[in-house]
């Protein structure tokens, strides 16, 4: 269902009342944490972790999914880029105890036939997520293995129409400087926006997770709601998304506009093709010593059986 500017619909009036507060509750115990523990962040005050999405049965996905030692939560959640909270790694965590990720809408606009804001329990279906455990190939040369929750980008792009104008997908950033401190710096042109080709956005590999170890996201990655595309570098992987874009030119995305010769549009984790700060033929798992011995990258993050046919006829060593 649609949410009407200015007429905006609960979702307990859409979703089974059960459902509804089962996962009304479940963001509320995340909101606000401790200042010890992974999921307790500085100006929190709850006393729980966050709990299992129990409103949700879900299975792995072993079709897709990496059989890989996973990351620990606490890497996951301690350890990580989201530069609306600062620019450090720890910073996110420390950073983002005032954000509200509930209530929550998106915008959707553009060349789609169902344009309109909707609540995020109208696009995502509780009852079909899925795990995936997928590599996470930062371009700083850091990997990490998460245990994702979500549904595929396709089945939500296929709920809203887009008309065959739509070549492109953009996706933007919530902007609330109050909450998301990171935001008051002129780091980047903030709200931050990201983009896919349409046939990049329908993949089966693309996903919008909500979770992650069986539980709801935390603010500091990218609650309520983010894109996950594991053979691009995690940049790509916008978080705490509140619009979707269909159009028919190519997205001017955040980092490509700060600095086009580092951060191209593709962005596809290629070890030929370095960054001009970071070598990108080895990197190192987040877990292991920080001066241990770092693994060679893989072409696609190792997943170009699923996504190589993409990109046949394209230049990546130019279109990066």
């Amino acid at each position: 269902m649609i949410i009407q500017k200015n007429s905006v619909v609960k979702s307990s009036e859409i979703t089974p009342e059960k459902i509804y507060l089962k996962r009304r509750n479940l963001i509320k115990s995340m909101g606000m944490i401790s200042t010890i523990a992974p999921w307790g962040i500085t100006f929190g005050q709850s006393k729980e972790p966050p709990k299992p999405l129990t409103a949700a049965n879900f299975k792995t996905n072993s079709m897709y999914s990496t059989s890989e030692p996973k990351n620990t939560f606490e890497d996951i959640t301690t350890y990580n880029n989201f530069y609306e909270f600062g620019m450090g790694k720890t910073d996110p965590y420390q950073n983002s105890g005032r954000f509200e990720p509930s209530p929550w809408t998106i915008n959707i606009t553009g060349e789609v036939e169902k344009k309109g804001i909707y609540d995020i329990d109208d696009l995502i279906d509780m009852n079909t997520l899925e795990e995936r455990i997928y590599r996470l190939r930062c371009v700083e040369a850091w990997s990490m293995v998460i245990p994702w929750l979500g549904i595929p980008l396709a089945s939500i792009i296929q709920k809203l129409e887009p008309s065959s104008n739509a070549k492109y997908v953009s996706f933007e950033t919530v902007y609330r400087p109050k909450e998301m401190p990171g935001q008051k710096r002129r780091i980047l042109n903030w709200p931050y926006i990201e983009g896919l080709t349409m046939a990049e956005a329908m993949n089966p590999l693309t996903i919008i997770a909500v979770g992650l170890y069986g539980r709801d996201l935390l603010n500091q990655s990218g609650a309520p709601m983010r894109l996950i595309v594991p053979w691009k570098y995690g940049f790509k992987s916008i978080k705490s998304i509140n619009k979707i874009h269909f159009q028919e030119a190519q997205p001017k995305t955040s980092w490509n506009l700060a600095a086009s010769n580092e951060y191209g549009f593709y962005a596809n984790v290629n070890p030929e093709v370095d960054h001009p700060r970071w070598s990108q033929a080895r990197e190192r798992r987040i877990g292991n010593s920080f001066f241990g011995t770092k693994q060679p990258t893989l072409m696609f993050n190792g997943y170009g059986d699923e996504v190589a046919h993409l990109y046949k006829n394209l230049n990546l060593k130019k279109y990066f």
